[in-house]
């Protein structure tokens, strides 16, 4: 109820400021389960889908959505909860397996289930390399997988930026990807991995993102590192130019002391012999 609701409230307003445009709604069934596996680009990738789409779909989201305190934070878990969202710890081990049986949970219902195989939002606007739970997911379940594309959500709302940029944005939805032919090998690490791969292959086809072979999180933790390594070379510039304007002779007071000493601007000590020329 509350989710019909919501996009009620919600829908006409991103219709409204945003136009997204559409292509492929087709290959969305009508009825019974699918795994919507959608690239990754801006938080608000799980409203402008489900906008589109006349069925109820489900999302996991953090956990860290569910459990703020004071008025804000049950506002927020309200809202997720309404929205169709449900929570998943992204600590890994059990807390995977958890995300991965709610999917099914949702599937088995006959449900749209949408995941984002990158595991998390990509830094830079690129695709990065897909996580094997979808594949899994589509194994045990047998539902279809069918790849959709978000088109130029992060220039909307970049990570960090908390208000919008008003501009048009695009749902690209591919043909379903059927992997009956892999069915029971779902414990077989190369197959997940292929069957996977060939999701990602799918998105990059749809978007147009440059792909690179390593994981979101991964390179998020490289741009950290890299910012902090920056910001910490900076900082150190800035205090040796305040040094070296609290004391400006600190650099040129070895050459003062020897131009003032007499025996040392007659060469007195060079080995040469006052000459200029190397000694012998």
């Amino acid at each position: 109820m509350f989710y019909r609701l919501m996009k009620m409230i919600v829908g006409p307003v991103l219709r409204l400021f945003f136009r997204p445009w559409v292509e492929g709604q087709e290959h969305i069934p009508d009825r019974g389960p699918a795994i919507l596996a959608s690239n990754h680009l801006s938080f608000s990738d799980s409203f402008f889908l489900p906008v589109v789409v006349p069925r109820r779909i489900t999302f996991l989201a953090k956990s860290d959505y569910f459990t703020g305190r004071g008025v804000k934070g049950r506002l927020t878990a309200a809202f997720f909860k309404g929205v169709g969202q449900l929570p998943v710890d992204r600590s890994g081990g059990r807390a995977s397996e958890a995300a991965l049986n709610a999917g099914l949970k949702v599937l088995r219902e006959n449900h749209l289930f949408g995941i984002y195989p990158e595991g998390t939002r990509s830094p830079d606007g690129r695709l990065y390399r897909g996580k094997t739970g979808i594949a899994r997911l589509a194994l045990e379940s047998g539902a279809p997988v069918i790849p959709v594309a978000m088109i130029d959500t992060e220039k909307i709302q970049p990570p960090g930026k908390i208000v919008p940029k008003v501009m048009r944005v695009g749902i690209r939805v591919g043909e379903p990807l059927d992997f009956s032919r892999y069915e029971g090998m779902e414990d077989d690490r190369f197959i997940l991995r292929a069957i996977t791969d060939e999701i990602i292959y799918a998105l990059m086809e749809l978007s147009g993102q440059e792909y690179v072979d390593m994981y979101a999180a991964d390179a998020k933790k490289r741009i950290d590192e890299a910012r902090k390594q920056a910001a910490a070379a900076k900082a150190a510039e800035k205090a040796a130019e305040q040094d070296a304007e609290q004391d400006p002779g600190q650099d040129t007071g070895k050459g003062t002391d020897r131009a003032a000493d007499p025996d040392a601007a007659s060469g007195a000590n060079d080995d040469s012999g006052g000459s200029g020329r190397p000694a012998g």
